[in-house]
Formats: structure tokens, C-alpha cells, sequence
């Protein structure tokens, strides 16, 4: 029999994980702001609700079994409001008993100079924003061995692929698309672990129907690490043209960050390329028995989702320009 899982935020990785649950079969409910999400199945019930709204969150998750967290709030605004946030939906959690399965990043491990990361290696966050994903994990498996919730944490590397609209492939793969300069960070020689975005809701999806996942952080399987370089390469060969390049350091970063609260916020987390930044996703490879897509497979749908999603923007701006002028035309014959 189905089961309902609840899944706040419809960005890429609440769609993701809602089809893989979907596809296990499971009930699923997704919260947003608005209620409104496009590509997701038609079995799913999306529904508006406040993530930091406590008591809602309690009647929105009755009768789950799973909660999962893919919300966050604008970059700028974590130290303010995404602690705040988890632990509405975690209380959630634990007055309706439901598992918790958090969506998490690598910020926390800080820079490790080359060496793999591990989910058992210990938290050296350095930046801010490292700091208050150590502050959030640890309050998640805090109250996992305190019997309060029954929780689990997966994390990915910098993700990209369909659905999503952040830096990587909402700027870069995006403008390469559309045949435009392309912007990295850093530097563009040192090997980088990217993981996929559809991979990252499967993992999360897996974590919420497996009772032996509990109680432990389990990285997204992605591929080998490669370097920017060869990330551009396999675009490239996925366009069949080159791809021209800027890679912004710290100085051109914190001239734009004067502008833009984004990439000002971004500016202490260039040390993830500027030295070997490399996760070691063996242990869910291992207990699960998949791997991830391979970064061409990955490219290849990232691109054709684009292209669609371009061609739909650009039949969404001619449609309310023919809105306007059918306006026009009307205001100018009756005056």
C-alpha cells in the first residue's frame, strides 16, 4: 500500500525526489509558497503552506511517514532564516512521527586540500555559511539520538540538471545554450566533484523508504571529479561548438558582490574551487546498488531541458506581448 510523503520546496531537488517517489509508488504531497509547480506528475498534490509556519506544518504532514527538506531561503538570508526554518519542519517531524530526511551540501567540512570527503570525517566549516550547515546537521542528528525523530542526510556536491535554475546550470550551462560567454568561479584546473540533480532526489527518495539508512549522512553517488576544464569539454561536445569562457576570482567576485547580494555572499566559498574539492560517494554506491548518471548522460538531458525550457519562455514572452498589443489595439479604438 502507498504511504504519503511530504516534501517542502518544489525546487529541483523537491521535483526530483518527488518522481522517485512517484515511480516507488508512494502518495506525495509537496509544499511551496504558492501551491503551483509545472513538471511534476499529475498523482502529485501540491499544496501552499509557510515552512516556518510550525503549526501548519503539523496539519499540512499528518499522516506521513516521511517529511523531506529541500526549502531554503535567498542565500543572503540563512543566518536569519534557514536554522529558523528546519526546525519548523522538524518539529513537524516529531509530533506526527515521521522520518526526516534533510537535503544537505558540503559546506560543513570546510576545505580539505585535496584529500576526498567522507561522510564520518569530522565538521571544519571556516565560512559562515559552513558553519550554520554544521549548526542545522547537528541539530538533525542531535535529536535522531535523542529518540525525538528518526532522521537521515543526504548531500551532494555542486549539482546540476533539469529543473534547476541556480549558478551552474541556470547561468553557465544556460548561457552556453544560448551560445553566450559562460561564467565559472575559480579555477578552472582542479578536479571538482559535481553531482546530478535527478540523482540527488533519488538518493533523498531512498533515504525516506529505507529504515537501514536512519541515523547516518550518505552522499549522493555522482561521478570522478573533474576539472572545469572538462566540464566545458563535455558541453561543448554535447553543443557540437565551443564554449567561450570567464572565470571570476575573488577580485572581479567582490566587485559584482557590490551589486549583488548573491554573488557577495558566494565570495567565501570560492576556496571549493580553488583547490581539489572531491567527494568520495562509495558508501551508497555500495549499500544501495547504483551509481549516478555519467556527467555526458547528465549534460546531454541538462541541455535538452534547457532548450525546451528556453523555447517555452520565449512562447510565454511572445503570448504577453500579443496580450499587450490586442490591448492597445482595443484602448486605441475606443478612445
Amino acid at each position: 500500500m502507498s504511504e504519503l510523503h511530504v516534501i517542502f520546496g518544489a525546487g529541483p531537488l523537491g521535483k526530483w525526489t518527488a518522481r522517485e517517489l512517484v515511480g516507488m509508488g508512494q502518495r506525495v504531497r509537496v509544499i511551496n509558497r504558492s501551491g503551483q509547480a509545472d513538471r511534476l506528475p499529475e498523482q502529485v498534490e501540491i499544496v501552499a503552506g509557510d515552512a516556518y509556519d510550525t503549526n501548519k506544518n503539523i496539519k499540512l504532514t499528518k499522516g506521513a511517514v516521511a517529511i523531506y527538506q529541500c526549502a531554503q531561503p535567498l542565500y543572503q538570508e540563512w543566518a536569519e532564516k534557514f536554522p529558523r526554518l528546519q526546525s519548523a519542519i522538524l518539529q513537524a517531524a516529531e509530533t506526527n512521527k515521521a522520518k526526516f530526511i534533510m537535503a544537505d551540501n558540503l559546506y560543513m567540512y570546510g576545505g580539505m586540500h585535496g584529500q576526498p570527503i567522507r561522510e564520518d570525517m569530522p565538521y571544519q566549516p571556516h565560512t559562515k555559511k559552513g558553519k550554520i550547515r554544521a549548526q542545522m546537521a547537528n541539530a538533525v542528528m542531535d535529536a535522531h539520538r535523542a529518540g525525538k525523530i528518526r532522521a537521515a542526510i543526504g548531500r551532494a556536491s555542486n549539482f546540476f540538471g533539469p529543473d534547476d535554475r541556480a549558478f551552474l546550470t541556470g547561468v553557465a550551462i544556460r548561457s552556453a545554450v544560448l551560445g553566450k560567454t559562460i561564467n565559472l568561479l575559480g579555477r578552472m584546473d582542479q578536479p571538482h566533484t559535481f553531482s546530478y540533480a535527478p540523482d540527488f532526489g533519488k538518493l533523498l527518495a531512498t533515504l525516506g523508504t529505507r529504515a537501514d539508512a536512519l541515523g547516518q549522512i550518505w552522499f549522493t553517488p555522482s561521478p570522478a571529479a573533474v576539472t572545469q576544464n572538462e566540464l566545458v569539454k563535455i558541453m561543448e561536445d554535447e553543443l557540437g561548438r565551443k564554449v567561450k569562457v570567464l572565470a571570476a576570482g575573488k577580485a572581479i567576485m567582490g566587485i559584482l558582490g557590490l551589486f549583488d547580494p548573491t554573488i557577495r555572499e558566494s565570495v567565501e566559498m570560492l576556496y571549493e574551487w580553488n583547490q581539489p574539492f572531491i567527494m568520495d560517494s562509495s558508501k551508497a554506491e555500495k549499500a544501495f546498488g547504483w551509481k549516478g548518471a555519467t556527467l555526458q548522460q547528465a549534460m546531454k538531458e541538462t541541455v535538452a531541458w534547457l532548450k525546451e525550457d528556453i523555447e517555452k519562455q520565449k512562447t510565454t514572452l511572445l503570448e504577453k506581448r500579443n496580450v499587450k498589443n490586442v490591448q492597445w489595439s482595443l484602448h486605441s479604438e475606443n478612445r
